[in-house]
Order: structure tokens, then C-alpha cells, then sequence
């Protein structure tokens, strides 16, 4: 099984924390989120890691690491970026934002899934977004399941906390099967059509994983109760607290 970290991204919203090192890079705790990543990725026993790069990718230097440079991260979006590295995209393969830690049974929880695609679905998210907002729908995705488990809907605006019965956090597992589907597929679709209001290149990946489940196969959910946090501007920082919680 291999481990793809998309870390191309600059963090604008982190800034001056990205005046020079990418997202993935801020410090927490002492150390950068993607070595959070990687340090977990080695105890549940993932050797095969790798990240896509593009942002001031030279201050991302990290033993054992292999990289795969997206030249457009300036002007594409997670999808396209995940593609940069679609020649190692040959086995069972985990999937990460780059701006997210976990601890390492949380990651486990989504290897350890059965189905082909499973996906990180976080049972106590509202307690983390009221933490970090007033009004967790401000920036809420929806997560809309079915009785098994499968994803009806995902990465929509929410109009109302009914419509959220878990949170995406950017953390997927597909199958070397699945993912020999996934790119098929991928490079099937029509490129001068928008996907949630974005071009191709810039498609969201929530948007990406809709389309799957809409149309190639059900993605599944590995359901966890928090141990991780993602960081999208310095204020994530203090909320180390729900890394380390459980419920």
C-alpha cells in the first residue's frame, strides 16, 4: 500500500506562516504537518510515501519521500494535482490532504476497510467546528449517508445541521482495483464542462468523489471520532486538543 500526501498548495490563509515554506510545512507542535503525516504513516507500517509538490516545493525534504512536482499548482486544484503522480497510482493506495494530521489508528481505520473506496467520515466533527467557529455551517460540508454506510452526498453547502451526519476530512483509501477504475474513468470525463462551478483542472476533489460515487462504484465510509485536525489558518493551531480526543 503507498501514501499520497497532495501538498502542492501555498495556504494563503496561513500566511505569514507560507511566506516561505508550502501549507504542508507549518509547524505544529515543533514539527510539520506532513511529518505529522509521515510519522504516522510509518507506525501503521506504510513505506511507500510520497507527495505532490508545487508551492516552494524545495523546503519539502523528508527521508524516504519520493515527490512528484505539479508545474500548475498555481492554477489547478487537489484532482489535478493527485494526478501528477498517477504513475505510482498502481497498488492499494491512501490519499491525503496535506494540510491534515491523524493519528495513527485513524489512519488505520481506513486501511483496515474492507470496501474499495472508504472514506474518512468524522462522527464528532460539530464538536471540532464549534471549537474552532461560532456557527459550524459557515464552513460544514454536507455528508448525506445511506443505512450501509455508502455516501449519498458529500462537499455540498449545508443548509441546515441535518444535512451533515459526519464531516470529510481528506482521507480516502481506494483499492488497486478501484483505483486501475479511477483513472479510467478520470480521464473519461468531459473536460469543457464545470464540476460544481469549477473547470476541469480546478475541480474540487469532494466534487471528483461525488462523480465516483454517482457514477463508478459506492464509496464507503470509515467512520472515526476525531483524533486529528486540519489547518487552515494560524487559529487552527491551538486546536491540538482534537487530535488527541476521543469520545
Amino acid at each position: 500500500m503507498k501514501l499520497i500526501v497532495l501538498a502542492a498548495g501555498q495556504g494563503t490563509r496561513l500566511r505569514p506562516l507560507t511566506d516561505k515554506v508550502p501549507k504542508c510545512m507549518v509547524q505544529l507542535e515543533g514539527k510539520p504537518l506532513l511529518g505529522h503525516q509521515l510519522e504516522a504513516a510509518r507506525a501503521v507500517g506504510l513505506a511507500d510515501l510520497h507527495a505532490v509538490t508545487g508551492y516552494r516545493q524545495e523546503a519539502i525534504r523528508f527521508d524516504g519521500l519520493v515527490k512528484h512536482f505539479n508545474p500548475d499548482f498555481e492554477s489547478t486544484n487537489m484532482v489535478a494535482s493527485l494526478f501528477c503522480a498517477e504513475s505510482v497510482m498502481d497498488d492499494d493506495l491512501i490519499v491525503s490532504y496535506g494540510d491534515i494530521v491523524f493519528q495513527p489508528d485513524v489512519l488505520q481505520t481506513v486501511m483496515d476497510h474492507p470496501a474499495p473506496i472508504a472514506v474518512a467520515v468524522d462522527l464528532q466533527w460539530k464538536r471540532y467546528w464549534e471549537a474552532r467557529q461560532e456557527d459550524p455551517l459557515t464552513d460544514a460540508e454536507t455528508m448525506k449517508l445511506r443505512p450501509d454506510g455508502t455516501i449519498l452526498e458529500l462537499g455540498k453547502k449545508p443548509r441546515s445541521l441535518a444535512d451533515i451526519e459526519g464531516q470529510y476530512i481528506g482521507l480516502m483509501k481506494f483499492s488497486r482495483d478501484a483505483i486501475r477504475q479511477v483513472r479510467s474513468f478520470y480521464h473519461g470525463l468531459d473536460r469543457t464542462v464545470l464540476y460544481d462551478g469549477k473547470d476541469f483542472s480546478n475541480m474540487y476533489m469532494t466534487s471528483f468523489l461525488q462523480l465516483i460515487a454517482d457514477r463508478l462504484m459506492p464509496l464507503h465510509a470509515a467512520f472515526i471520532e476525531n483524533g486529528w485536525m486540519e489547518v487552515d489558518e494560524p487559529a487552527d493551531l491551538a486546536h491540538t486538543s482534537f487530535l488527541y480526543r476521543r469520545f
